[in-house]
């Protein structure tokens, strides 16, 4: 019976070749291939729409209930501005009125006796005209001065600072007692809807469109906040030399407006090599591949080693297209 030490020894000089060439049967054929590259940039939390809520009506602020940072709703009172000339405006106009109510009443009165005269034949025609047109007169003008106190109403309800959108309130431009004119800023308000706002040089102004996705790095940003996000706008104007692009992001509900966060953007297309990692042997802090020559045999080639990315490990120099590489 042979030795079973014999037959081992047998078996291994028959099947390393066969292992060999099943190992450089399966080769990995090094492509080129266009990768998106990334730059990192600072954005800006901004609020999609920042409005001023403004003063309708000049006076003085008699009353101010908001202060920055306070979550407001929409058509709420943020502040009360009294006009003092409005009262007695208001005063002498109910005055007139008064005064004019009084007299239709009485020539209505002479206008009912004209008629009743009229009608008994002792009263001309002329007069009883007159009388008509006394009455109809006197409630054009109780009409108009009624009317005019309506609008000095209307002022005077307008002295309320009504808020124009719900969000937060940024800045308080006013105390109370302090005279404000009509048309001036009370309050800054920014919706309750945020975005990232980012600035990138403007040789970039080509490569990035509306819908291209950006990495937001969150290490040190709050939970909650998606790492991931679309451009939203991109901004046709240039200024100073950079262009101005909006992310939509989830999560920034709860950021200050003006914070910065750091994100990645794709900005241009390059060609690449990348390599599986288990196909990278390192040595001596060199790295090498195994490649496949034109006799079947294998040689081993320094290569330089770039980032790793989801397609495996950038290769920035020693490889070709074309080249074969098997596992080391």
């Amino acid at each position: 019976m042979p030795n079973p030490k014999y037959l081992a020894s047998i078996l291994f000089i028959i099947f390393a070749p066969v292992a060999a060439d099943a190992q450089a049967s399966d080769p990995f054929v090094v492509r080129t291939e266009l990768v998106a590259d990334r730059k990192a940039v600072f954005a800006t939390v901004e609020s999609i729409d920042t409005v001023v809520a403004r003063a309708r009506i000049g006076g003085t602020i008699g009353e101010l209930r908001v202060d920055e940072g306070d979550a407001i709703e929409a058509g709420s009172v943020l502040a009360v501005v009294v006009d003092d000339r409005l009262a007695p405006q208001i005063g002498a106009v109910n005055a007139r009125a008064s005064s004019f109510s009084a007299q239709l009443s009485q020539a209505r009165i002479e206008f009912e006796r004209a008629n009743d005269l009229f009608d008994r034949g002792i009263f001309p025609q002329a007069r009883l005209d007159q009388a008509n047109t006394a009455v109809v007169v006197l409630e054009g003008q109780l009409a108009s001065i009624r009317r005019e106190r309506d609008v000095l109403v209307q002022q005077a309800r307008e002295g309320d600072v009504l808020a124009p959108t719900s969000g937060r309130v940024l800045n308080v431009s006013v105390s109370a007692g302090s005279v404000i004119l009509p048309g001036e800023p009370v309050a800054v308000i920014a919706s309750e809807l945020y975005l990232l706002r980012l600035s990138l040089p403007e040789r970039h102004a080509h490569n990035i469109q509306e819908g291209d996705t950006i990495e937001v790095d969150t290490s040190s940003l709050p939970a909650g906040v998606a790492t991931t996000g679309q451009i939203r706008q991109v901004y046709p104007q240039i200024e100073d030399g950079r262009v101005i692009a909006d992310a939509v992001v989830a999560g920034l509900g709860s950021f200050f407006v003006g914070e910065r966060v750091r994100v990645f953007v794709m900005v241009e297309e390059r060609p690449a090599i990348n390599v599986p990692p288990d196909f990278l042997e390192t040595r001596f802090g060199v790295d090498y591949v195994h490649l496949l020559n034109a006799q079947g045999g294998t040689i081993q080639v320094a290569v330089l080693r770039g980032r790793e990315t989801a397609a495996g490990v950038e290769v920035l120099a020693g490889l070709s297209d074309g080249d074969r590489l098997v596992r080391p």
